[in-house]
């Protein structure tokens, strides 16, 4: 173990789960190395649930995810140098989403990355935060960043990697900036990632003769999207002591001395021992060193590289457990794999079937629990209505070979369906010392996607729930991103994000590709609620509070009746329907069954609470009351809260969506960043493929 993890596991043996702020801060400052917050595709693949033991907290603490995921979902940050900006601070005054107010929803920016341009579908952009207390500006020196790959040919008018500075709309000056633009002689298919110091950006390009390389660069401010700097690879034996921006490549040598494409695997970094986890093309699995500190080489010791599967399939993205020093990996033909240190393989039995689809997703990995959960888009069953289905599988971490894990089936599949991505973990999940929670899938990927909830249960999966259909017919979704933010003024506030490609039925993305976010806000035992906040019950429905009061210590029998009430100690809550991506509008004149919902001219969802016709000409006057009354016609009505979703077009649906740390207001609240997978209008920078950055507070 080198210093890096040396120094995390001396601090992990003396904590346990709860721990404090100052510990943590004061730990992490005793090497500049160790600062630093990437946010990149391999920090939704490997997590941690909370420890339940000392030993437990000192083995998953070695790891440095571990802290930096603590610290982004319980440290909030300010923002720094423009806090005395009025205007700045209007501009994130967005980030204080108290009870009764309209939800709105607001792109901070979009940037044009060439026609074309798209991280991709399933990969995400990196972001870099440099402080874990404060949000620094460009004006900052060093600045935080984030990081798109193009998926274009990198060229004297086309940057193949674009990297984005003074991301917040406090910001002075223009918002944001090209931080550095890189041509580097390829093009990036797959998702890049930042080293833990901050100061390198790794990834996998492939050229034309289909040929993959590690690149590995150090950056410095320069260049643009059409016109960026091209940068000529210095040897590796060079690399450490080159002046940025400078960049090495290492090939993709298979055993033969071959070298080996990659377009569907994402490059894992392992920031302890400085290396590189990736697979490639035919099967193989590479292991890189000295890829951040020391000399780059690829490392060809201990069976390394590695063939899983015979040349049948491509491999998807890895992910190592430091702690036990494995890698599992899924391939395009459906099977999963652990490899060991050593190279050992162990390969499960075949949990996707799909044709065309595979596991192109990445598992994820639980180091506390020792879980990890595979994502199948066609299971090979008969079990979905005499279909196959969509399915979510769960193994421990020491399966053994021809291992079928444990099924949760997600919706429906299809002899070719779209490709299954990763879920979101809760809140809940990651508090809990014995993993209890819940897990967010986008399934049914014979049809329309539809949003799943698999509550799990002491590390055990129970039957899904489903939740809203997000689309009016079959097309592609993106990975599921959650995320909570405690620092939201007046509740906590916990929302999961998922984009589709096409059909989309959010309000704002007119039946075409689209981003929409969900209210998953767990209710909570014996806490102080006010009127209009919002909860999702166990039944995926949307309660809202009506009274005021506190709750009881244990779950309420939640009325599924739309409009119905539930009490809960002193509180009184309106059932306001199951969660939908969207609510239509009010008409004049229209026959309303009972429980229909519509939004009205506030902004409200009411819902039918006695059936008719309502009134023509212009809207009643709504109540602004929740649980209050309105007549239209003989339609009543009753006011049930602001819708809990809202939507953003994104042409072609979003590639994978990333969240910086939770920031406090007034400020703001979180950053969502992600690129659209087809042309759209770039704000006024253009038309193509666009990297975006809207605010999370404000998508709801």
């Amino acid at each position: 173990m080198n210093g890096i993890g040396a120094r995390f596991a001396f601090f992990a043996a003396g904590l346990m789960a709860v721990v404090t702020l100052g510990c943590i801060l004061t730990g992490r400052a005793a090497s500049p190395a160790e600062r630093g917050y990437p946010t990149d595709w391999s920090h939704q693949h490997l997590i941690f649930s909370r420890p339940a033991t000392v030993e437990e907290e000192a083995r998953v603490g070695a790891d440095p995810r571990y802290w930096q995921q603590y610290e982004r979902r319980n440290i909030a940050r300010t923002l720094a140098g423009d806090e005395s900006n009025p205007a700045s601070i209007a501009d994130f005054s967005f980030g204080a989403f108290g009870a009764k107010q309209h939800p709105r929803i607001h792109r901070d920016w979009s940037e044009d990355m060439g026609s074309g341009a798209t991280v991709g579908a399933g990969n995400y952009p990196a972001k870099f935060s440099f402080e874990i207390t404060t949000a620094n500006c460009g004006s900052s020196t060093p600045p935080d960043y984030v990081v798109f790959n193009t998926g274009l040919e990198g060229s004297s008018t086309q940057a193949s990697v674009v990297a984005y500075d003074n991301l917040y709309s406090g910001c002075t000056g223009p918002v944001p900036t090209v931080y550095w633009a890189y041509n580097t002689g390829g093009v990036v298919l797959t998702s890049p990632v930042i080293s833990l110091a901050g100061d390198q950006v790794a990834f996998v390009q492939s050229n034309g003769s289909m040929q993959g390389r590690l690149v590995l660069l150090k950056f410095a401010p320069g260049g643009r999207v059409g016109r960026p700097t091209t940068l000529t690879a210095v040897a590796t034996t060079d690399y450490r002591t080159c002046s940025a921006p400078c960049m090495t490549t290492v090939a993709l040598e298979d055993s033969a001395g071959s070298i080996v494409d990659d377009r569907t695997s994402s490059v894992f970094p392992d920031y302890d021992d400085d290396v590189i986890w990736v697979g490639g093309a035919s099967g193989w699995l590479f292991k890189f060193g000295g890829v951040f500190v020391g000399t780059p080489g690829e490392i060809t010791t201990n069976g390394f590289p590695v063939q899983l599967n015979g040349g049948a399939s491509a491999l998807s993205s890895p992910v190592y457990d430091f702690s036990r020093e494995v890698v599992f990996v899924g391939d395009l033909g459906g099977f999963f794999y652990r490899v060991s240190s050593a190279g050992g393989v162990t390969r499960s039995d075949q949990v996707d079937h799909g044709s065309g689809t595979g596991l192109v997703a990445g598992p994820i990995l639980d180091s506390t629990t020792s879980k990890i959960y595979v994502f199948a888009s066609n299971d090979g069953s008969t079990s979905c209505a005499g279909a196959p289905c969509a399915a979510v599988f769960q193994f421990y971490l020491d399966f053994v070979s021809g291992a079928k894990g444990t099924e949760a089936a997600v919706g429906t599949s299809a002899t070719a369906p779209e490709p299954m991505y990763e879920g979101g973990f809760d809140n809940a999940y990651y508090s809990s010392s014995v993993g209890t929670g819940s897990l967010y899938v986008c399934g049914n990927t014979g049809g329309t996607p539809i949003l799943y909830k698999i509550p799990i249960s002491k590390g055990i999966m129970a039957t899904p729930v489903a939740g809203p259909t997000l689309t009016s017919a079959a097309t592609g979704c993106s990975p599921v991103t959650d995320f909570s933010n405690p620092n939201v003024t007046g509740e906590p506030d916990e929302w999961i994000f998922a984009g589709v490609e096409n059909s989309g039925s959010g309000n704002s993305c007119a039946a075409a590709g689209c981003l929409m976010n969900f209210n998953v806000q767990p209710w909570q035992a014996s806490t102080a609620y006010v009127v209009g906040q919002q909860i999702l019950d166990t039944h995926f429905q949307i309660q809202t509070v009506a009274t005021a009061g506190t709750s009881r210590a244990t779950t309420p029998a939640w009325s599924t009746t739309v409009g119905d009430t539930t009490g809960d100690n002193t509180v009184t809550w309106v059932n306001q329907g199951p969660q939908i991506a969207a609510h239509p509008a009010w008409s004049a004149g229209h026959a309303y069954a009972l429980a229909t919902a519509i939004q009205d001219s506030n902004g409200n969802v009411q819902v039918v609470t006695t059936a008719g016709t309502s009134k023509t000409g212009a809207h009643p006057v709504w109540s602004k009351t929740v649980n209050g009354v309105t007549d239209d016609g003989t339609v009543v009505w009753r006011e049930v809260g602001l819708p809990a979703t809202v939507s953003l077009a994104a042409a072609g649906g979003t590639s994978g969506i990333i969240i910086d740390n939770t920031v406090v207001s007034p400020l703001a609240g979180s950053q969502v960043y992600f690129s659209t997978q087809s042309n759209q209008a770039c704000g006024t920078t253009g038309r193509g493929g666009c990297a975006v950055q809207a605010s999370q507070a404000a998508l709801h």
